[in-house]
């Protein structure tokens, strides 16, 4: 026999089910801010001519990780490992193209993807994978996808920029880079808009008042495109560096074989100083370029400082994770290297900072040696989200409780021709495939504790520190296995 209820005992039933959802809690937001080519250069890290202060002030409120290191020195190869959770365990993990080409073996389970099975909304705004709106074809204009299927709206803003390569690679009101032709930085007399970044913090603010009515939690990735090459920005950030006093670093000099040093392209054979000038001769225009990458920082700064203000005064403090991150260093000179695409500590190590509501200790720093496939996890532990199978990255959750929670574990991170490096709390080795004695491993060793500048190679001295660190980088995947050592190529 049918039970009927009563009007009553249905409106009863109603008002349960409605306290009860009222009373589960909901998932927390995430709001992630990618940074291209920042090194560590922030005040928050203790670098007297840095000008952070929404970095800064970021870091006062979360976690700031002060040894994160990226999987691989390159833009689209890092956010690659990034999205994935993982090490680069194939070759082409290793490239610019490292999404696009392998993208159909684990996209389905990329960090944005998962979420967005698991019941989030996925947005993607400016430079998030290596394809700044997530198309790759001509001019990053049209399909195909860069990442299919992980995001419900993946963009570039509407802006004097015609397509996502030229915004990557933006001069000031929409002229683009012309390859080998124009100059490597540039200062503009004009507002912020006369470069992309404040276009970007524009449509992120348009895009949270959007969310902040939403009723679906969401993942907002949003991605500046300074200080990446050109080192470029409105005059008025340059002027607030005029009196910066930005030393030229502790070790100039081309290191000895085996090494990772290189010819430096992407700034000699992507940009044409005036009048032939370079670097590593002229230490006026070596100058000029530092100030010119700082004012870049400074500008991409006030940038993020508009969207953490938005986020802000729309209370959406209240329930979202917050992270910023930067794809890899860069050096500025150390090791006669201007670029990344080197092993060196300045190409890996670069911030990394987390914020949450009720965070332990918040403004804490912790020293506790991190990665960036620790990232993936670490979202979906704050999310109580289950994880897929097979990630290599380990959730930060007990860092971000107690900064002095150790790490159990070293830094890896590989690079193009074989090369891989381990860095622990102390040390840094770095292997080279055939650049060794009878075409062996060729090995750079760094006492990071005494010679924190990588000034001396260690390696002769330390046998037996090399022989266990060369048996530790086996533990993790190597995407080179199997392959014989590549000839030398121009970076």
């Amino acid at each position: 026999m049918l039970k009927i209820l009563s009007v009553a005992s249905l409106v009863a039933v109603n008002l349960t089910g409605l306290n009860a959802a009222s009373t589960a809690p909901a998932k927390p937001n995430i709001l992630f801010i990618a940074i291209d080519d920042l090194r560590s250069d922030l005040g928050a890290l203790g670098v007297a001519h840095a000008k952070t202060p929404n970095l800064d002030t970021f870091a006062e409120s979360g976690r700031l990780f002060t040894h994160h290191y990226v999987q691989v020195p390159t833009c689209g190869a890092s956010r690659c490992s990034l999205l994935r959770g993982k090490y680069p365990d194939q070759r082409a993990h290793v490239s610019n193209n490292a999404i696009k080409s392998t993208q159909s073996d684990w996209g389905a389970r990329s960090l944005p993807s998962w979420l967005r099975q698991h019941g989030y909304q996925t947005f993607a705004l400016g430079k998030i994978g290596h394809y700044p709106g997530g198309l790759t074809g001509k001019a990053w204009a049209e399909g195909p996808e860069e990442l299919p299927g992980a995001w419900d709206r993946c963009w570039i803003p509407d802006s004097p920029w015609k397509t996502a390569e030229a915004m990557m690679h933006a001069y000031a009101n929409g002229k683009p880079r012309v390859p080998g032709q124009t100059p490597p930085l540039e200062s503009f007399d004009g507002p912020d808009e006369a470069y992309p970044d404040a276009w970007v913090a524009r449509d992120a603010v348009a895009k949270l008042q959007e969310l902040s009515r939403s009723g679906q939690p969401w993942f907002f990735a949003v991605g500046m495109f300074k200080p990446h090459l050109p080192f470029a920005s409105p005059k008025r950030w340059l002027d607030l560096h005029a009196t910066s006093r930005i030393s030229a670093p502790a070790v100039a000099q081309r290191p000895t074989e085996p090494s990772g040093w290189h010819k430096s392209g992407e700034l000699r054979g992507n940009y044409r100083a005036p009048g032939g000038r370079d670097p590593d001769t002229d230490p006026a225009y070596a100058d000029e370029l530092r100030h010119a990458y700082a004012a870049a920082i400074s500008y991409m700064d006030a940038q993020v400082g508009r969207v953490l203000k938005a986020a802000k005064e729309l209370r959406l403090d209240d329930n979202t994770v917050i992270v910023i991150w930067s794809d890899h260093g860069f050096l500025l000179g150390e090791h006669a290297i201007w670029g990344k695409h080197c092993l060196y500590e300045r190409a890996l190590r670069s911030p990394m900072m987390i914020r949450y509501p009720g965070i332990p200790q918040p403004g804490a720093k912790t020293d506790t040696l991190v990665q960036t496939i620790d990232l993936f996890p670490t979202l979906l532990d704050l999310c109580t989200l289950p994880a897929p199978a097979g990630l290599d990255g380990r959730s930060l959750r007990p860092q971000l409780t107690d900064p002095r929670a150790a790490s159990a574990r070293p830094a890896h991170s590989f690079w193009t021709d074989g090369q891989r490096t381990i860095r622990t709390e102390r040390w840094r080795l770095i292997a080279y495939p055939g650049k060794g004695k009878a075409g062996g491993v060729g090995v750079e060793l760094f006492d990071l504790e005494n010679d924190p500048d990588e000034a001396r190679n260690a390696a002769a001295a330390n046998a037996g520190v090399v022989k266990q660190l060369l048996a530790q980088l086996d533990r993790v995947p190597n995407p080179f296995a199997g392959d014989a050592p590549e000839p030398r190529r121009k970076k």
